[in-house]
């Protein structure tokens, strides 16, 4: 396929550039600076500029476009980025693909969305047909996920990838832990009660290349691994892994002065399966937690 992608600099994108590009698949990247090589096409989504050619030249267009959750600490500026890096993009992106004749739009457009979507669950299991939660990141999915309809007015398939924490030494939710981990100074978030929905990275890279083929799924579809743990069971495998103490708990009122506003997602629990992908045969790699964090550090 001819695949146009959106976010293709970050930790998910850089990754499945090569693995599309590995499976044969040929990549155009969307940037923001003049493009320097011949498989970039330049666009402004803050100013909702995009050249149509681009799009239709396209078979698939994939938007993981977005501001780092996690990269720094909250205050309203930041929150707003957030929203805007996310919407912006998307808006673009679906209303240029409507605004093509219908021969020219791409086939299907696979839009990152989040867990985020279904707020604080408790020990409560959601799939796909839950309902939108409260919170700030549900608030952001639910317009970052609206913002996919003009694309999905004009005939096209739509899928809302709602990604979990993907699991990776190099990036996600492994990359900032490994260092308090091995010094031994490390432990569960809070009461650790709350529940983690990862994913192995290999199982979301061959989950976006199952969605790209499979004309038969539409709508969200759950990024996540289908034995979610809670927090506490999270730092207790990866301890043993990485054969170190993680007995230095950290209270609530810690996270909340060094992360601002994102210490209250920090201790959100989120029990997620994903129904859609098991119900449509898809095959995880590693099902369980233990084999996806020792694929994440060795690999």
């Amino acid at each position: 396929m001819r695949i146009l992608l959106a976010g293709a600099s970050g930790f998910l994108g850089t990754r499945l550039v090569d693995r599309l590009a590995a499976d044969g698949h040929q990549v155009t990247r969307l940037v923001r600076r003049p493009p320097r090589t011949p498989d970039e096409r330049q666009w402004n989504p803050s100013a909702a500029q995009l050249d149509p050619a681009a799009v239709a030249e396209a078979d698939a267009v994939v938007n993981l476009a977005g501001a780092g959750v996690g990269d720094r600490r909250w205050n309203d500026r930041y929150r707003q980025l957030i929203r805007s890096s996310r919407v912006d993009t998307t808006t673009t992106l679906a209303i240029t693909i409507a605004g093509l004749p219908a021969g020219d739009r791409p086939r299907v457009l696979l839009n990152s969305s989040a867990v985020g979507w279904y707020g604080d669950t408790g020990d409560r299991t959601v799939e796909e047909d839950a309902p939108a939660g409260d919170g700030f990141l549900a608030d952001v999915c639910r317009v970052w996920e609206a913002a996919t309809r003009p694309a999905e007015d004009a005939g096209v398939r739509v899928v809302r990838l709602r990604t979990g924490l993907p699991l990776h030494r190099d990036g996600g939710l492994l990359k900032p832990q490994l260092l308090p981990f091995r010094l031994g100074v490390a432990g569960r978030l809070g009461s650790g009660r709350q529940w983690l929905p990862w994913i192995a990275l290999v199982d979301w890279l061959d989950a976006a290349l199952f969605l790209l083929a499979r004309d038969d799924v539409v709508g969200p579809v759950n990024g996540v691994g289908p034995a979610p743990v809670t927090n506490a069971e999270f730092t207790r495998e990866l301890a043993r892994q990485l054969r170190r103490p993680a007995i230095v708990p950290i209270p609530a009122l810690a996270l909340k002065v060094a992360l601002g506003g994102f210490a209250h997602e920090a201790l959100t629990s989120t029990r997620v399966l994903p129904g859609v992908l098991s119900g449509a045969g898809f095959t995880f790699r590693h099902p369980d937690l233990a084999g996806a964090l020792r694929a994440a550090l060795t690999r």
